[in-house]
Order: structure tokens, then C-alpha cells, then sequence
């Protein structure tokens, strides 16, 4: 297979994994694509259309390390939020266990 043809095909996984939010698979590729392009590297100087792959791949893996760290910032101001509302949490939890139970025949 050619060399940006394999460039294209890891960019586009790099997209669509980032489309679908799929994390575990952003972190499966991220750890392959080192060993991939040091691999792909061996066979020689990168031509034009191979320099363009990787660009392109460049900005789905950008845009894919972007949207993760994101995500990663939304998730933890909202452990920041339940854990600023833990008080208020566990009194919500008391009195659900406690209408719960009152239900209970």
C-alpha cells in the first residue's frame, strides 16, 4: 500500500474516532502511531503527496488531542461541582433512601 495512502487511512480513523468522542480508540491510536510512522519512515524520503498525508493527519490528530483535552476539563469541573456539593448530595441520597423505604410495603 502506498505510503499516503496509509497516512490518509490512520488520519481518517484519527477523525472519525474524534467524531464519535470515542476515547478508548483516540488512545489505541495515539499509542500506535508512533511505532506506525517510524515504520512507514524506513522506507525512505517522503515525497510530496506522503508530506501531505501527514499534514492532514497532523490535523486530525490535533483536533482529536484537542477535543479530548476538552473533555477532560468538562469532566473535571463537574467532579469539582459534585464534590464542592457532596453535603448536598448525600442529603439527597439520606432522604431518597428514606422515602424509599417508607414505600416499601
Amino acid at each position: 500500500m502506498p505510503r499516503s495512502v496509509a497516512i490518509g487511512k490512520l488520519g481518517a480513523a484519527f477523525a472519525q474516532a474524534h467524531a464519535a468522542r470515542d476515547w478508548e480508540r483516540l488512545n489505541t491510536l495515539a499509542l500506535a502511531l508512533g511505532p506506525q510512522l517510524a515504520q512507514l519512515g524506513q522506507r525512505g524520503a517522503w515525497n510530496r503527496d506522503e508530506l501531505a498525508a501527514l499534514t492532514q493527519l497532523r490535523t486530525a490528530h490535533d483536533a482529536a488531542a484537542a477535543a479530548c483535552g476538552e473533555a477532560l476539563d468538562t469532566l473535571g469541573a463537574r467532579l469539582a461541582d459534585m464534590r464542592n456539593n457532596k453535603d448536598g448530595w448525600i442529603a439527597y441520597a439520606l432522604s431518597s433512601d428514606t422515602d424509599f423505604a417508607g414505600h416499601q410495603e
